[in-house]
């Protein structure tokens, strides 16, 4: 799961949204160093990580890639997660567009990033329109680039995502029974105290 996927999960649980996209910043243990419910949401979204990569229908996904590639596939497939939620966005009480702006605006919550020594939030506006971008194939196209240029090798994904709108079909036929067992998760995880 990506940015969108993840700040579902953690609207799901009722969990503070900027968590979900620390959740990739944030390392080490993390008992009192930050606020209980940041540091419930930074939790949620590691077991999220965790319940997904162990998900069968992401392992099945996985298993579909060549044996060079199948170490790329789950940041591949996570990218891919985000563009089939923007398409088939599940929620009736909020549209995509109103979620995304919502998100932005508590992502940008400056107190949350000082917390977590991670920099500067990204600025509201880019990430709306970020987290929108997910919607179409260029902008899916351009995560997947951001994301490579990241990694030390950064061809390794780009070639493992070589023609990856003919995965899409598997993707969101994939996503409503993961995006179920994980919003249970959530839902969990919101409930815990």
């Amino acid at each position: 799961m990506n940015f969108l996927a993840h700040l579902h999960l953690s609207d799901v649980a009722g969990l503070p949204l900027s968590g979900a996209v620390l959740g990739d910043v944030v390392r080490g243990r993390l008992e009192g160093r930050f606020p209980e419910a940041l540091e419930r949401s930074l939790r949620l979204h590691r077991r999220i990580d965790v319940a997904t990569d162990a998900h069968v229908e992401v392992v099945a996904l996985r298993a579909g890639f060549a044996p060079g590639a199948r170490r790329y596939a789950g940041v591949l497939l996570d990218l891919l997660f985000d563009h089939a939620l923007a398409l088939d966005w599940p929620r009736r009480d909020e549209s995509l567009p109103a979620f995304a702006a919502r998100a932005a605006g508590a992502v940008d919550d400056a107190a949350a990033w000082s917390l977590a020594d991670a920099g500067p939030p990204p600025a509201a506006v880019r990430f709306e329109r970020l987290l929108m971008s997910y919607r179409d194939e260029a902008g899916t196209t351009r995560a997947i680039e951001r994301v490579a240029a990241r990694l030390r090798e950064p061809q390794r994904l780009l070639e493992a995502a070589e023609g990856w709108t003919a995965r899409l079909p598997a993707v969101r036929a994939a996503l409503p029974h993961l995006l179920a067992d994980l919003e249970t998760l959530a839902r969990a995880d919101g409930t815990t105290r």
